[in-house]
């Protein structure tokens, strides 16, 4: 795996089924490419299980990502204008899950910190409802710290289940961890 990341979204989707074979994901933020490897074994974009439906995986990134089998890469900014409809054309129409472990380099300071982070996942989760299809999902990483209160009932609004987890795979003095939305209302 290309990172550690990777085994916090192994955890995620065992507990709540978040991928099938054959469907569409697009992982926000995705270099080094850790997510992106889960995400094209589990809806096998990278066609490893033979006679499985084959999905799809668009990465989204600033930065550059080296190839992954299975996994088809766009470098943009997500809160660029044209980022859903760039994404919506790669996938060829809406998706069925749009996840993301972005995160701003740290500065060391908490509460600034806690900030970067949530407009980062407010930003993904808003761009998540141009991308998402009825009953999609959507995973996203957050700091303990009090605004993502509005994130959850703006989720909430949207989504038939919203719940936060911690997986086993994150340090446990970690603040970190993810909202879990599910059951897009379209």
């Amino acid at each position: 795996m290309r990172s550690r990341a990777a085994f916090k979204l192994e955890e995620l989707d065992d507990k709540f089924r978040l991928f099938r074979p054959g469907f569409s994901v697009v992982d926000l933020g995705g270099a080094p490419g850790g997510w992106a490897q889960v995400a094209a074994s589990r809806v096998n974009s990278n066609g490893c299980v033979p006679g499985a439906p084959k999905g799809r995986v668009i990465s989204v990134d600033l930065k550059e990502m080296e190839p992954i089998d299975g996994v088809e890469f766009l470098q943009l900014d997500l809160r660029s204008e044209q980022a859903a409809s760039r994404i919506l054309q790669l996938s060829h129409g809406c998706v069925d899950a749009v996840i993301s472990d972005m995160a701003e380099p740290a500065t060391g300071h908490t509460k600034t910190d806690h900030l970067r982070i949530m407009a980062l996942c407010e930003a993904a989760a808003q761009l998540s409802c141009d991308l998402l299809n009825g009953d999609g999902g959507f995973v996203a990483k957050v700091l303990a710290g009090g605004t993502e209160h509005r994130l959850l009932a703006e989720l909430r609004s949207r989504f038939r289940s919203v719940r936060h987890a911690k997986p086993k795979a994150s340090r446990s003095e970690s603040s970190e961890k993810y909202v879990v939305a599910l059951g897009y209302f379209g």
